[in-house]
């Protein structure tokens, strides 16, 4: 499941590459949110902000743990 990839010849922890993922579906989010504003109700926006991904990087953890 959880096993190196080997990206030029470095082998790369899956958890970095889930990261940066989670931070790629992270990005269109804030946007929307800030499009409509849902980030300016929040008590703190950017404690928002890392809440949202945390919650997509565990969506994509979960999934990618799921047995085949």
């Amino acid at each position: 499941m959880y096993t190196e990839l080997n990206i030029l010849g470095v082998y790369v922890a899956p958890f970095s590459v889930m990261m940066l993922v989670a931070w790629a579906v992270t990005i269109p989010l804030r946007m929307i949110s800030n499009r409509y504003g849902i980030s300016r109700r929040a008590w703190h926006p950017g404690l928002f902000n890392i809440c949202i991904y945390i919650i997509v990087l565990s969506l994509i953890v979960l999934v990618a743990g799921m047995p085949q």
